[in-house]
């Protein structure tokens, strides 16, 4: 009796083993995408948190579209530039206090993506 649970002992230990030698080998492989541009973006959204209906974007890059959604992606804010711009002051129209997500498409066709929170006036 003892002999069987020991053998049953190390064949479920053998078996988890196993199964984690198999996810590292998995999570390890590469990515099959290439990127070849640096895509990164600096960029500043303030005041944090938004208060005011309005914040400011500041970023290094050209900014050609701006949109704004809240958090279940309804579309609360959106701008199109014909002359791309690095300095963005926004003016909400009455938002309601939460999290809202800010996609900011450049002028190279790359896109970058920042969380803010809209506070309540005070």
């Amino acid at each position: 009796m003892n002999k069987s649970l020991l053998f049953l002992f190390l064949l479920l230990i053998n078996l988890s083993l196993h199964a984690q030698r198999d996810s590292i080998s998995i999570a390890g492989v590469p990515p099959q995408k290439d990127i070849s541009r640096d895509i990164s973006a600096n960029v500043s959204i303030y005041p944090v948190p938004v208060r005011d209906n309005s914040f400011t974007i500041k970023t290094d890059r050209d900014i050609s579209f701006i949109k704004i959604t809240n958090i279940i992606g309804q579309d609360i804010f959106r701008i199109q530039y014909n002359n791309p711009q690095q300095l963005v002051k926004i003016f909400l129209d009455n938002p309601k206090r939460g999290m809202y997500l800010v996609t900011l498409v450049f002028s190279d066709g790359t896109r970058a993506v920042k969380k803010i929170m809209v506070e309540e006036s005070e």
